[in-house]
């Protein structure tokens, strides 16, 4: 066949066309592709909490491996001799870490609902969203059990390999709450400008709000009233991860400034807030 034109039928390259910025500024593939990892990171760590929690991994320590059997986690008993959990101790220990959690929701739920309603006055309270989760999250990864580590008998193997669901889930919630504030700083600080870098936070509470219907404080006496806390916070937390991912979205899509899905995302960490301060076993 005689060719019509001495020009090739496609200018040699790649068979899929890059965008020009890709080329031009190798930096900007970070910046897309980074939000996307942090967000496939927190979903892992995530992941390896729910599967580890679904079982008791058993130790070569008899007297451990009895305590687990007997009330499902490795918590080193009352100084009245008791077991921990139900205990006086055990009681008071886990209700003001809730209520603790409970300030530091408050504080993000007033903050939020600031800037859900526009209100142009203190401004600085948009950093008290990171700030909380970042004190919270370094909290739980020190104090979250008494008998973990680094406070507790327990080995840091021995708390993060999963022989107690309950740590575990504490301590995965701590890793979480603390990236995900360093996300949102870093974010409120203009530095994280591309909008993928919104996502984590509202995974973030959806995924916090799922796992929670699998924690459990073991053999405690009060487990149903527990369980029915666990069921009603999880429950508003997944509701406000995704009035927070639809909120985004809105945003991003009709270019608006607020979104009434960002007022449901703030009054439901405030309710949970609230809830948590009057939280009792």
């Amino acid at each position: 066949m005689r060719e019509t034109s001495a020009r090739p039928v496609r200018k040699p390259g790649w068979a899929v066309r890059f965008p020009p910025v890709f080329l031009s500024r190798p930096n900007y593939c970070l910046r897309f592709l980074g939000p996307w990892c942090a967000l496939l990171v927190i979903c892992g760590v995530a992941i390896f909490a729910w599967v580890a929690s679904s079982r008791v991994a058993e130790s070569a320590d008899p007297g451990y491996s009895t305590s687990v059997e007997n009330h499902g986690h490795h918590h080193a008993p009352s100084s009245s001799g008791l077991p921990w959990e139900g205990s006086r101790e055990g009681i008071a220990y886990s209700e003001f870490n809730h209520h603790l959690a409970g300030v530091f929701l408050l504080l993000i739920g007033l903050s939020e609902l600031r800037q859900a309603l526009g209100w142009p006055v203190l401004a600085w309270t948009r950093f008290l969203l990171p700030g909380a989760l970042g004190v919270a999250g370094v909290f739980l990864l020190i104090w979250s059990d008494h008998d973990s580590w680094p406070i507790g008998s327990m080995t840091f193997m021995q708390t993060f390999s999963g022989s107690d669901p309950e740590v575990l889930q504490h301590k995965t919630y701590g890793v979480l709450a603390f990236a995900v504030g360093a996300i949102e700083f870093l974010r409120r600080l203009g530095w994280f400008a591309h909008a993928a870098w919104m996502v984590p936070l509202p995974i973030f509470a959806v995924l916090g709000g799922l796992m929670l219907f699998t924690h459990s404080h073991g053999d405690h006496p009060a487990a149903d009233k527990i369980a029915l806390h666990h069921l009603l916070m999880g429950t508003m937390a997944i509701t406000a991860g995704s009035s927070k991912l639809i909120s985004g979205w809105r945003q991003r899509q009709l270019a608006t400034e607020r979104s009434y899905w960002e007022l449901v995302w703030a009054s439901l960490v405030l309710v949970i807030g609230v809830q948590l301060l009057f939280y009792s076993e």
